[in-house]
């Protein structure tokens, strides 16, 4: 049986086809959902072209929540429409707590299809782990779910209850506006105000440390300009309004690494949060995945926990595919459940 699973998000599209068990591809399409439902088919026609034939499609999302539509159901409604455009009428949508429904059936059930794909990435995890805290960090947000005898044991469930709770952190490791991360930082021995402007992202402050997973940052930049390391250094130094050539090369390397603190820190302080309800064994490990899954290694070691990468429970056929399954780790989840 070959199983392909897919997360519609409002950034990407990602697809894994699954055989037998075993991860065999997985595929990243950038996907600007917000432009229009044309980028979502162009992305549905861009993965097809490579993963080839199918005998059965699963799809999760989080594109509802993009400004093209007027309300998440509006959104569910439209996108389940799509899949099924693209991926044939028998294609299911999952929704978390109520399982599987067909794409008609989609929008009857909005709220619980709704951004459920952190769902689908618990249920994977907890059918390989008894215990742990699940830390998926992607290009735009970060889940952050406790396991608990085998079950996913989060509070929330809607987007607006998991941010309540901490388990959703509307932060990510490359599209993040870095005026989002600090309204101050320090630089050269001051601490300057941060520029609200959208000038930089994410992905610049990574770019900078050399940390940046090769083919993570699919989107255009802050200012449309390339994806050098100088030009990362470029947009930084607009968000402090100083000049590249003011300072050393190392001084802005420190700026990068002060936003990564900031960003490290916020999702430090969600997961003790979260950690302080759950009821988890003292040595229980967080499970790291997604784009940022290296900083995710960083918070566990503050918190004490060992790291455990969920590449290591995802069935693959090699190593590299266990980790690009991880990093889409809802596709995934969709093509082996």
């Amino acid at each position: 049986m070959r199983r392909i699973g897919w997360d519609i998000g409002g950034a990407h599209l990602k697809a894994a086809v699954a055989e037998d068990g075993r991860i065999v591809a997985v595929v990243q399409e950038p996907c600007a959902l917000w432009q229009g439902l044309d980028r979502l088919d162009a992305a549905f026609a861009a993965v097809l072209d490579r993963i080839g034939a199918h005998d059965r499609h699963q799809a999760t999302m989080t594109g509802e929540l993009v400004d093209l539509f007027s309300s998440r159901a509006e959104g569910v409604a439209a996108l389940a429409a799509r899949a099924a455009q693209h991926l044939g009428a028998d294609v299911t949508i999952y929704a978390g707590r109520a399982g599987q429904v067909a794409a008609d059936g989609a929008a009857a059930h909005a709220d619980d299809v709704a951004s459920a794909n952190w769902h689908a990435t618990a249920r994977l995890t907890a059918a390989a782990l008894g215990d742990g805290l699940l830390i998926d960090m992607g290009s735009t947000t970060t889940d952050i779910i406790p396991i608990r005898a085998g079950a996913a044991a989060a509070r929330g469930y809607s987007d607006a209850e998991r941010l309540a709770t901490g388990e959703l952190v509307y932060t990510g490791v490359v599209r993040t506006p870095l005026m989002a991360l600090a309204a101050d930082i320090p630089f050269a021995g001051r601490r300057l105000g941060v520029m609200a402007e959208h000038f930089a992202t994410s992905a610049d402050i990574w770019r900078l440390l050399g940390r940046l997973p090769e083919g993570a940052d699919q989107h255009g930049t802050a200012d449309g300009r390339g994806k050098s390391v100088a030009e990362s250094r470029l947009r930084l130094s607009r968000m402090v309004g100083v000049d590249v050539a003011e300072a050393s090369a190392a001084a802005w390397r420190d700026l990068a690494a002060a936003f990564a603190e900031a960003q490290i820190r916020r999702i430090q302080d969600a997961a003790a949060t979260v950690l302080s309800g759950a009821g988890l064994p003292a040595a229980a490990p967080i499970v790291a995945c997604g784009a940022g899954a290296f900083a995710i290694e960083e918070v566990a070691r503050r918190l004490g926990r060992p790291c455990r990468p969920l590449a290591d429970l995802i069935p693959a056929t090699d190593p590299a595919l266990a980790m690009a399954a991880a990093a889409c780790a809802p596709a995934a989840a969709m093509a082996l459940l």
